[in-house]
């Protein structure tokens, strides 16, 4: 796998091109590769820009002095049902179980390997000052029981785990739906058990029912309003109570799943995959090499380049050159401080929904009293805080509690810990401290942007000159001392958990990027932004793809979907041979 993509941070005044995109994360390489891989433009038609020093958007592979293996500090996983990414990875055709019998798409090659959920029967889960295994609840209903806990639910609810509480909420307002029980009851079932529920609709039929589903409960406030125009803490509340969505936001481990954000949309999201053969894998040379295989794919093109460390600040229609080109976009290179020009005929913004928003908003484009439908559509997503902090420890101390891999949950700020491995030459290991989110980040904010870093401590295997070439990402020493003592409550008195030698925090709020994912806010008809997002004005040659605007909000298969439909919509391009052609790439 090659990670030497070339980047050229300078710059090439009056540079023309056809295609320019804007953003060097997974949606705009995919965009740049599949121009330019059936010769439909070459490598000079097309153009990436990227303010960053590197590619990949929110995807970031690092390897820790000391260790040999990856850790993830942005995006880390893809299931197998998302067969863009699957088959970028893996090859095609998926039917083939024989990976070495598939045909390869890229060039580089990647190896999936499972990415290790652990055993839920050693997994800790610390809610409210009291310790369970993550299996308690599926334990205490085998016995015949119903686990308390110190939350106050309804005695109805009481003994259901999250993701049956959750199962439990979706179900029962289908169901309440007449529409939905005529039209797909035999898609939804229950038992052999009170907590067991089965999904079997299809992403075409989510679609179908997001925009239809009715909340049809007579005594609730919501009753007859559409379940797209309500969000989805209203609706949970609703159905359990305060306290029983307390309850799921907190053992769910993430709070972004349960914010107010479009409860139509939540439905899919929450109930995931029916599929039974459908598995979380990653890439064993980091998660971010299906960046890179996309880059590598597209630079091979003779004329093909990469624009890192040039922020584009505006771009327009009245110039010089527009007889020949439609737009001049101007840059400025980060490294020189200087302003240059390009002119392209198509501008794809391959960005989220911050990094848009700090382009200029005056331009014609953008302007808020010539284009008001784009401004709004820009704030259909919530962006939605994230942030993550690596931390290596010279013995893996979570193996005295039996435990080999996985993630722990609590509701202390820090929310969940993953344990992401030991190099076996060394035993030096890996720990995800904190994978902080939404309410999270303002207690975390002002421990970051402290001034004194953490100290760190060289090993038998990672010395001084190594550990100091990251000072620029070390956590601060607050912050350290905070998780620390944060892993300590939440994995008890039974396990001596010593100081990390070696931290590495990246807080994705930060611009360009502005969240870690994002989440469509209730009322938007979401369908139709998405197909808007595409190309927002039909006599203009301007795309926006990206995670942001997709229905698999926080996936790297969103941001491919999203690019697939404005390449097959508005650049007429075919499907790839290499796309199942029954696979359904949404709105």
């Amino acid at each position: 796998m090659n990670k030497n993509t070339p980047l050229n941070n300078g710059m090439a005044p009056n540079l023309t091109t056809e295609v320019a995109i804007i953003g060097a994360g997974t949606s705009g390489l995919y965009t740049a590769y599949r121009l330019t891989d059936h010769d439909k433009y070459t490598g000079s038609q097309v153009q990436i820009f990227d303010m960053n020093t590197k590619i990949g958007g929110r995807l970031e592979s690092v390897i820790m002095p000391g260790m040999n293996f990856y850790g993830e500090l942005g995006g880390m996983r893809y299931l197998t049902s998302q067969e863009i990414v699957t088959t970028l990875i893996e090859g095609y055709p998926l039917s083939e179980k024989d990976l070495s019998k598939r045909i390869p798409v890229l060039k580089d090659d990647m190896t999936p390997i499972d990415f290790p959920m652990g055993d839920p029967s050693k997994l800790f889960m610390y809610l409210r000052k009291e310790r369970f295994k993550q299996d308690d609840w599926e334990t205490a209903q085998a016995e015949g029981r119903k686990l308390r806990t110190r939350f106050y639910l309804n005695e109805e609810d009481i003994g259901y785990n999250s993701t049956q509480l959750f199962n439990k909420i979706i179900y029962d307002v289908l169901m309440a739906d007449p529409w939905f029980v005529d039209t797909y009851a035999d898609k939804v079932t229950t038992g052999p058990t009170p907590y067991d529920y089965s999904f079997l609709l299809t992403s075409e039929d989510w679609d179908v029912v997001k925009p239809k589903l009715r909340y049809c409960f007579d005594a609730s406030p919501y009753r007859g309003r559409k379940v797209n125009d309500l969000g989805f803490w209203n609706l949970i509340k609703d159905q359990i109570s305060q306290e029983g969505y307390t309850f799921l936001a907190t053992s769910g481990g993430y709070y972004s799943n349960t914010i107010n954000w479009n409860a139509a949309e939540a439905f899919p999201y929450m109930v995931g995959d029916f599929s039974a053969d459908v598995k979380y894998k990653t890439i064993e040379e980091g998660y971010d090499s299906i960046a890179y295989a996309l880059a590598n794919n597209y630079t091979d093109k003779e004329g093909a380049c990469i624009w890192s460390e040039n922020k584009l600040l505006t771009f327009n229609k009245e110039h010089p050159r527009q007889e020949t080109y439609k737009y001049e976009l101007v840059f400025l290179n980060l490294v020189s401080n200087t302003k240059w020009k390009v002119y392209a005929n198509t501008i794809v913004l391959a960005m989220p929904r911050r990094s848009l928003e700090l382009l200029d908003q005056n331009n014609f484009f953008f302007d808020v009293n010539e284009q008001e439908t784009l401004g709004h559509n820009i704030k259909s997503v919530i962006k939605e805080p994230s942030f993550k902090i690596l931390m290596g420890f010279d013995t893996p101390w979570w193996k005295a509690l039996d435990i080999d891999s996985g993630h722990s949950i609590t509701d202390l700020p820090m929310r969940q810990c993953y344990y992401f491995g030991t190099d076996t030459t060394n035993n030096n290991s890996m720990l995800l401290g904190s994978y902080g989110d939404m309410n999270t980040e303002t207690f975390w904010k002002a421990l970051s942007d402290d001034k004194v870093l953490f100290e760190i401590k060289p090993n038998k295997s990672a010395s001084l000159t190594e550990l100091m070439e990251l000072n620029d990402v070390q956590a601060t020493r607050l912050m350290v001392n905070e998780v620390m003592n944060q892993l300590r409550e939440l994995h008890g008195p039974e396990v001596d958990i010593p100081d990390p030698y070696i931290t590495w925090f990246k807080d994705w709020t930060d611009d360009p990027f502005g969240a870690g994912y994002h989440a469509w806010k209730a009322g938007y008809v979401v369908g139709d932004v998405m197909s808007y997002m595409r190309k927002p004005f039909s006599e203009e040659s301007i795309h926006i793809c990206g995670e942001a605007y997709s229905d698999q909000q926080g996936w790297v298969e969103g941001a491919f979907c999203e690019a697939e439909k404005m390449l097959q919509e508005h650049f007429e391009m075919d499907r790839p041979i290499w796309l199942n052609p029954d696979y359904y790439l949404g709105w």
